[in-house]
């Protein structure tokens, strides 16, 4: 007879009663998993516990031993181990017998006062259940020092995985330039909380951060600028700690301000993400936003406008010229270097705030209009999209762009990140679509209605009510329609973010409630649970030593709110 591992997993938990769902309340996980069942009892780990793994799962079960070494200093040596019931005084991290319908990131975890269990059908989920596993131990389980403490979990049977399949960060590197170290330890704080994708903008008007060997000026003068602009926007005053302002190392030797990653980097940062179960989306804006690029390889511009990295962090004027055939070979040289270092199957190329009139201006792009029959400039841009995900397509990738590639008409297999609208339009029309929504999923904004206590943004008020109360999918999408929200993403434009504590503050604790969103079924929301256990999570963000912003400090000023 088959016996399912639950079965076994009973065998050596008797007796242990199960309370109502709604104790588990008492817990203070996040993401809130879809269904968990509260036993009796604790489960201590000791210097004694053994950590066992199939030989598939070995390297999950290292990353999980890494971090319980690193509070406890227990030594938790990794056994590559079959089994066929649950240890004593173990951590057993298993694929066999699990249960498939839980999917690609889905898991099942016990913990019972002998040991803990973790099943999943891949490595993700395995991962994953190691990331609840912790979030069950005390808060001292993320200390980087050694800790003298009782190390015990409630014992709890969870069953559990994400609504969708998209939830990701994005951080904009091209405004102010965060070094290697800094990205893994980011990506080290979302793989907390379950996000999958961090979409990396690596390209802007202010800033060219990938080393692209077959156009070496594109980072020999478009990573650098002249100034780092300290000053808050607009003359306003601002709270500006010293956490806020620009570390030393962003300076190069003859005082420009910025820097790069190069190819060695980038593939240290990309196998350091997978490994946490974290595909990067790499963003090569096109063909606005685009000054750094065209001041490094003017020959490709539009006429009129003005080169150069003064610093002004508003400036969206740098745009290619469409009518230029180079253009196209520059580009696809540039995405082909790409495409190696990155293995995911997505790119994103931008094709926001195009300012077309340099385009309208232009007796060559008039001209190639008439040629090809394009009734308008936004048409132009759809022309010039469609040749890029041509070449994207050839190569296997998956092409993304912001709402703006709507307008002219999507190419065959476009995706769109919904920023000012579009991602209902394109499901309904069979296009993927993730939600990323101005006005709740940009981290961009305050935090409060007091300027004063807060250091300087680009404007707006995104409070964590705003971001955790928001339902990403539209209440009159058909369910087939449904299906091609991909899932959700928080933004985070770097205007007047200068540093990586800054970074920190700006995402969390916001991050963890669209977390919540992306992977916790929307039936279980409940805004007054989350609130009390942001205040347990702060405490582990404390022991990480994040810079986070204190979530619930302060009354939310609804009037101002998005809701």
């Amino acid at each position: 007879m088959k016996y399912t591992l639950k079965l076994l997993l009973l065998s050596v938990i008797p007796f242990l009663a199960v309370t109502a769902l709604a104790d588990t309340n008492e817990l203070a996980l996040i993401p809130e998993p879809q269904k968990v069942q509260r036993l009796d009892g604790t489960f201590a780990l000791t210097s004694q516990t053994t950590i066992y793994a199939d030989r598939a799962s070995r390297k999950t079960a290292e990353l999980l031993a890494q971090r319980l070494r690193q509070s406890t200093g227990y030594p938790l040596k990794v056994h590559g181990k079959a089994l066929s019931t649950a240890p004593e005084n173990g951590i057993w991290l298993t694929t066999k017998m699990a249960n498939s319908q839980l999917g690609a990131e889905g898991y099942d975890l016990t913990v019972s006062t002998n040991g803990v269990v973790i099943s999943a059908p891949t490595q993700a989920g395995l991962f994953y259940g190691g990331q609840t596993l912790l979030q069950l131990l005390p808060p001292e389980i993320f200390s980087t020092n050694i800790v003298t403490k009782n190390w015990t979990a409630q014992c709890v049977q969870i069953e559990d995985w994400p609504r969708f399949q998209w939830r990701g960060l994005m951080l904009d590197v091209s405004r102010h330039f965060y070094n290697k170290a800094e990205i893994e330890a980011l990506l080290d704080e979302m793989s907390l909380y379950k996000l999958n994708r961090f979409h990396w903008h690596l390209v802007d008007d202010q800033g060219w951060r990938i080393q692209i060997k077959k156009y070496p000026l594109l980072t020999q003068v478009g990573a650098w600028r002249n100034k780092c602009d300290f000053e808050p926007p607009d003359g306003q005053v601002h709270a500006h700690p010293d956490w806020a302002k620009p570390a030393p190392d962003k300076f190069a030797p003859d005082g420009r301000y910025g820097g790069f990653y190069t190819q060695k980097d980038i593939r240290e940062v990309v196998a350091y993400a997978a490994a946490r179960h974290i595909m990067i989306v790499p963003e090569i804006e096109m063909p606005g936003h685009s000054l750094a690029a065209l001041t490094a390889y003017p020959e490709y511009c539009c006429p009129g406008i003005t080169l150069g990295l003064s610093g002004n962090l508003r400036t969206r004027s740098g745009i290619y010229d469409p009518s230029n055939e180079g253009i196209y070979v520059f580009l696809d040289n540039i995405l082909s270097e790409v495409f190696k270092l990155f293995p995911g199957p997505y790119v994103h190329v931008g094709g926001d705030e195009v300012e077309k009139k340099y385009w309208h201006n232009n007796p060559a792009c008039q001209a190639l209009m008439k040629k090809e029959g394009l009734a308008n400039e936004d048409e132009l841009q759809s022309y010039f999209e469609k040749r890029m995900e041509t070449f994207i397509d050839s190569h296997h990738k998956i092409f993304i762009g912001w709402s703006e590639i709507l307008k002219g008409g999507l190419g065959t297999n476009a995706v769109v990140m919904d920023w000012i609208g579009g991602g209902k339009q394109a499901a309904e029309a069979g296009h993927d679509a993730i939600m990323t929504t101005e006005s709740y999923y940009y981290l961009d904004h305050y935090q409060s209605t007091n300027n004063l206590t807060e250091p300087p943004t680009i404007g707006g008020y995104t409070p964590l009510k705003a971001i955790y109360t928001y339902n990403p999918i539209p209440d009159d999408l058909s369910p087939q329609s449904q299906a091609h929200i991909l899932g959700v993403q928080a933004n985070l434009w770097t205007e007047y973010v200068m540093s990586f504590a800054h970074v920190q503050y700006m995402v969390f604790p916001r991050e963890c409630a669209l977390a919540e969103t992306g992977w916790s079924s929307r039936d279980t929301h409940n805004w007054d649970d989350f609130q009390r256990r942001i205040l347990l999570d702060e405490k582990r963000l404390d022991e990480l030593g994040v810079n986070y912003r204190p979530g619930v400090s302060e009354p939310i000023d609804e009037a101002k709110a998005h809701w």
